[in-house]
C-alpha cells in the first residue's frame, strides 16, 4: 500500500494569514479584533479609501512614520490632467493640498511646469506601470509612494471635483496622499486627514491634531516669521481656499457639528459612538470629537433621516431607530425582516426625543418630555403605569432631552442643546455638570 501524502500546511497558513490580516484591519478601525469577516468589517472593507497599506504602529502612535526628505524645499510637477476639472481648478486643488502640510512645517513646495521634480502627481486607469493597479470607480481612490520616491496616482475612473458634494474631493484625496508622500503612514484617529478612508467633501477642513503631530515628528514645526511660498505656473490661480471658522454654517447641507443639537447617539457593539443629526451621522470618539458627517443610509440601508431618537443593545446586538410612529430594527446595519413596525405594538410612544440602555438592568429607557418608559425588548411589557416622571429616575438630570447614551466607561450621558450631564450607576447627575456638548464630544474650539 502506497503511504498517503502529508497534508500541506500551506492552505492553514494562508487561512492564519488572512485572519492576521483582518485582525489588523479590525484594530485599525476600532472593531472587534475577532479575525471574522463579520458585517461591520465588510462596512469597512467596501468604503472608498486610499490605496496605501495600513502601517500604524498601533502600540505606540495614532500615526505612523514611513521615511523622510533629506531637504525642506520641494518641487512638484502635475504631469497630466484628469478632464473632470479645468487645467485651473486642478492646480488650484493640487495647491491648496500642499499648504496644509506647509502651513505648519517649515517644508516649502514649488510647482514646476516642466524638468524633473520631487514630487508628480498624474492621473491614471487600471495597470498603470507601477505594480499597483487602480479597480475602477470607488474602494481604492489613490495611492502614493513614501519619500524619496514622490509619486501620487489618481484614479481617473473616478469621478474628481471641489466645491460639491458630488464625485470625489481632489483637494482632501491630494492633501492625503501628499501626507504619504512626505512620510505619513495612516492614522487609527477616524478624523485625522491621514485615516484610510475617504471622508467625503469638506469646505472647512483643518488639519487634525494627529496629522500636525505626526508631519512634525518629521520636520518640525513652522517658524511664525516664515512663509511658505509655491511658485504656480502661470495658468493657475495663486488664491486658495478661504479659512472658515468651525462656527460658520456649512453650504454644502452637512450639520457643523459645533452649532448642531443632536437627534440621537448611540455606542455600537464595536464600541463606536455613532452621533446623528438630519441626514448625516458622525462618528465620535472619547478624546478626538467627531469625524466627517456621512449619509445615514450609507450605513443603515433604507433609515430615514431625522430621527427622533435612537438605542443599540449591547446585549443583543440590535439597534432600535424612533421616527415619528415608527420603529426600525438593525443588526449588523441589516434591517430585520417585518420592519419598521408601529410603536404601539409595543405600547411606546410616538415621537420620542431620547432613548439609552441602562447596564444595571439591561432594561432600554425610552423619554419624551418630563416622562420615561421602561422598555424590556426581550419579552412582552405591560407599559400601562408609564409614563412616569423623569425626575423620579434621576436626581439632578433634566427632561426634554435631544438624546442619551450609556458610554464605554458605564456612564450615562443626557443631551440637551449644547449641554450635557454625566449621571453615575446611582442615576445621580454628577457634580460639575453641565458642560459644553461641542467642547468636550466634538472637540470644537
Amino acid at each position: 500500500m502506497d503511504k498517503p501524502a502529508e497534508k500541506s500546511d500551506k492552505p492553514v497558513e494562508q487561512w492564519e494569514d488572512f485572519m492576521e490580516a483582518l485582525r489588523s484591519l479590525q484594530s485599525m478601525f476600532g472593531l472587534p479584533t475577532t479575525g471574522a469577516l463579520d458585517r461591520d468589517t465588510l462596512e469597512i472593507m467596501r468604503q472608498p479609501r486610499c490605496g496605501v497599506e495600513d502601517t500604524v504602529n498601533h502600540k505606540i502612535l495614532k500615526f505612523s512614520i514611513l521615511g523622510r526628505w533629506r531637504r525642506k524645499h520641494l518641487t512638484y510637477r502635475i504631469l497630466n490632467y484628469t478632464p473632470d476639472m479645468t487645467r485651473s481648478e486642478v492646480g488650484k486643488a493640487i495647491q491648496t493640498a500642499f499648504k496644509y502640510w506647509s502651513d505648519v512645517t517649515p517644508l516649502t513646495f514649488q510647482a514646476i511646469k516642466s524638468g524633473r521634480a520631487d514630487i508628480t502627481i498624474r492621473f491614471a486607469r487600471g495597470s498603470h506601470g507601477d505594480n499597483v493597479r487602480f479597480d475602477g470607480p470607488g474602494r481604492t481612490l489613490a495611492h502614493a509612494f513614501t519619500p524619496e520616491d514622490g509619486r501620487a496616482h489618481f484614479d481617473e475612473d473616478e469621478t474628481w471635483t471641489e466645491g460639491t458634494n458630488r464625485g470625489t474631493n481632489l483637494r482632501l484625496v491630494a492633501a492625503h496622499e501628499i501626507g504619504h508622500v512626505l512620510g505619513l503612514g495612516h492614522s487609527k484617529i477616524d478624523s485625522a486627514l491621514m485615516a484610510p478612508l475617504y471622508p467625503g467633501y469638506n469646505p472647512f477642513f483643518k488639519l487634525h491634531s494627529d496629522d500636525i503631530k505626526g508631519i512634525q515628528a518629521l520636520y518640525g514645526k513652522r517658524e511664525a516669521d516664515s512663509e511658505s511660498i509655491i511658485v504656480v505656473p502661470p495658468n493657475i490661480t495663486t488664491s486658495v481656499a478661504p479659512n472658515f471658522t468651525t462656527s460658520m454654517p456649512p453650504t454644502s447641507g452637512k450639520p457643523d457639528p459645533c452649532m448642531a443639537d443632536l437627534d440621537a447617539f448611540i455606542l455600537s457593539s464595536s464600541q463606536k459612538g455613532y452621533a446623528f443629526k438630519g441626514d448625516y451621522v458622525w462618528i465620535v470618539s472619547d478624546y478626538y470629537g467627531a469625524g466627517n458627517p456621512i449619509k445615514i443610509n450609507r450605513l443603515w440601508k433604507e433609515l430615514p433621516g431625522n430621527l427622533d431618537a435612537a438605542v443599540h443593545s449591547q446585549y443583543t446586538g440590535r439597534t432600535y431607530f424612533f421616527k415619528g410612529d415608527k420603529m426600525w430594527r438593525y443588526r449588523n446595519f441589516v434591517l430585520q425582516k417585518g420592519f419598521p413596525k408601529s410603536v404601539t405594538l409595543y405600547d411606546l410612544p410616538p415621537n420620542p426625543e431620547a432613548a439609552f440602555q441602562w447596564k444595571g438592568n439591561r432594561q432600554i429607557f425610552i423619554f419624551k418630555g418630563d416622562g420615561y418608559w421602561q422598555w424590556n425588548e426581550n419579552r412582552w411589557n405591560d407599559l400601562s403605569s408609564y409614563p412616569k416622571k423623569i425626575r423620579n429616575l434621576f436626581t439632578r438630570a433634566p427632561s426634554n432631552l435631544d438624546a442619551a447614551i450609556t458610554w464605554k466607561n458605564g456612564k450615562i450621558y443626557l443631551f440637551r442643546g449644547d449641554q450635557y450631564w454625566r449621571v453615575n450607576n446611582q442615576l445621580i447627575a454628577e457634580t460639575g455638570y453641565p458642560k459644553s456638548k461641542s467642547k468636550v464630544w466634538m472637540q470644537c474650539l
